[in-house]
């Protein structure tokens, strides 16, 4: 039976494909009970699975190739260790058969056992060991329920279309290594850091479905309407027809963008404009080179610290820094400092006991709490600037007290590299992201104080709005178009420009075509976005004229509601 479904399009394209559905396995272990008879069956059936389990992790390790890191082996063999220990490969059957209950059930109520345990230990490193117990059961659980395997999944073929009931920024950031042709959640929103990563892997990607994860079964055809919001299962044969038609258009549209590359960037009177891309890892400084980008203006730098148990060390982020400044050969690269929290955590399975974490310790706030950690990168980042034109920026500064304490902590980072004789740029220049209201209200004492400036828009309309970003309940209320916000933007631009400091705009609205005249009108001349953008924004900043723009960019500062705003936007895009 074919149906349709409306969710929130968060990247553009058109995919047809197979679906396959991720499992959260822990999330769907049912109880029940199992008759006398089949309980031998049963125990059977949990020990086939850990065998396979078993087999799995060995296979992972005989195929690793001999230049990977030392970590990766200690990591497959670790939970090779915790699959054969008693405490879950015989415990769980002791459960089985005194309860007569499902292996599955069995299993996760001995892991739950094991994680109270580890939680009373007081020692850090081995209270954190519960994280691999967690993913050793949640890999036998997943071939209880008859899930795929790791090593199956990452043999299937590319043309997938993944569909889930969510997708943690550091699942997404995985999907890197493969060849996927969309994905689809029933929740999220539309800046949501998940849907910024769909963004940046170039794939039609949909959010807020709420059923999808129910109702699509594995291996149905769908498609997936990037463009409209729109997820049709089990299409028939005119329709499926039809979108093949508007896949072609779009990927000949696509292929026309691809001429602008080597074209500048240059208003029809003559002023130009620096189109820059944002980057998550080094891998992604190939698209943004292939898109013609003219630098980096943000790598968020905190994907280096997911999926993994430990955070990353000097050496480690200096290597992924200086990667970076190298392969751009001279162009700018804006380094951020690690942002983490909200809903980018460095541990996915990790319980977060603030309410919200978006107003809890985050950014620049956990960096400043923890500033060992904070001391490792500064110094990772000013290595790395004796390699390129590297430029650090601080996130989410609200006081003018946080910056001059994180360039305090700067200061003794290039003290203790000065005293090692490592080299560094001495003239590194520090900049900072306006992101929550108070930032942009003192926009120029903060200018006053640093080199540079960048408005991070995702952030800002949250904050602005008093609005979860990753809450789809909500997204409707999400509104860039707000004239608060609008009008907070504008500010920002202009008091960076009143002290002669560079401004750029680095959240989603740089990378929306809507918004580009608009910003150009407000006196932006920096934009930073997901390679996959730039040559669009480059098109319309092609076809602009500044003189033009002024009139209808007035009468907008001067609108007080977004219903009068968004006509008048229309019209300057015209």
């Amino acid at each position: 039976m074919s149906f349709t479904m409306h969710g929130v399009g968060v990247s553009s394209g058109i995919a047809i494909g197979h679906a396959h559905l991720v499992s959260h396995a822990l999330l769907e272990v049912a109880h029940y009970e199992v008759p006398e008879h089949l309980v031998d069956a049963e125990v059977k059936r949990f020990s086939e699975a850990v065998g396979a389990v078993r087999a799995d992790l060995e296979t992972i390790r005989r195929q690793l190739p001999p230049n990977a890191p030392a970590e990766l082996g200690s990591f497959v063999g670790t939970h090779l260790m915790i699959l054969a220990d008693k405490s879950l490969a015989e415990a769980p059957v002791k459960i089985i058969r005194d309860e007569r209950c499902n292996a599955e059930w069995a299993l996760k109520q001995q892991m739950n056992s094991l994680v109270e345990q580890f939680d009373r230990i007081e020692d850090e490193y081995l209270r954190e060991r519960k994280f691999d117990v967690v993913q050793v059961v949640e890999r036998v659980i997943k071939v209880l329920l008859g899930h795929p395997s790791q090593v199956a999944f990452e043999k299937q073929e590319s043309g997938m279309i993944l569909v889930a009931h969510d997708l943690s920024p550091a699942d997404a950031i995985q999907f890197k290594q493969h060849q996927f042709a969309a994905f689809i959640t029933d929740v999220g929103g539309v800046t949501s850091h998940t849907a910024i990563l769909a963004r940046s892997l170039n794939i039609p990607s949909i959010v807020a479905l709420h059923r999808a994860r129910d109702l699509i079964c594995d291996g149905e055809v769908i498609i997936v309407d990037g463009n409209q919001g729109v997820v049709i299962v089990n299409p028939d044969k005119n329709t499926l027809t039809e979108y093949r038609l508007r896949q072609e258009q779009w990927e000949i549209d696509q292929q026309k963008l691809k001429r602008l590359k080597l074209t500048k960037a240059v208003t029809l009177d003559g002023m130009a404009i620096e189109l820059h891309a944002n980057i998550e890892i080094p891998e992604d400084v190939a698209q943004s080179k292939a898109a013609g980008a003219t630098g980096i203006g943000l790598y968020r730098t905190e994907f280096l610290f997911m999926n993994r148990r430990d955070w990353p060390d000097e050496d480690e982020q200096f290597e992924a820094y200086r990667k970076v400044a190298e392969t751009m050969k001279g162009l700018p690269v804006t380094i951020r400092t690690l942002d983490l929290g909200a809903d980018k955590s460095a541990n996915p399975d990790e319980e977060r006991n603030c309410t919200n974490p978006a107003l809890g310790l985050r950014a620049i706030r956990l960096c400043l709490a923890e500033p060992h950690i904070f001391h490792a990168q500064l110094r990772a980042i000013l290595r790395a600037s004796h390699y390129g034109n590297v430029k650090l920026m601080i996130p989410m500064l609200s006081t003018i007290a946080e910056l001059r304490q994180a360039r305090q902590l700067i200061e003794r980072a290039k003290r203790s590299l000065r005293d090692q004789g490592v080299p560094f740029n001495e003239h590194i220049l520090i900049g900072g992201m306006i992101e929550v209201p108070a930032a942009a209200l003192r926009a120029e004492a903060f200018a006053r104080e640093l080199d540079f400036l960048s408005i991070g828009t995702n952030d800002l309309i949250q904050y602005t709005l008093a609005i979860d970003r990753t809450d789809d309940t909500v997204s409707h209320l999400y509104d860039p178009f707000n004239p608060a916000v609008l009008l907070l933007i504008e500010m920002s631009i202009r008091a960076a420009d009143k002290a002669g400091k560079p401004i750029s705009v680095c959240g989603e609205m740089a990378g929306d075509t809507r918004f580009t005249r608009l910003l150009l009108g407000f006196g932006l001349r920096q934009f930073s976005m997901h390679p996959t953008h730039v040559l669009a924004v480059k098109h319309e900043v092609l076809q602009s004229s500044l003189s033009q723009l002024q009139p209808v960019v007035k009468k907008i500062l001067a609108s007080t509601d977004s219903e009068r705003i968004e006509p008048l936007l229309d019209k300057l895009n015209q």
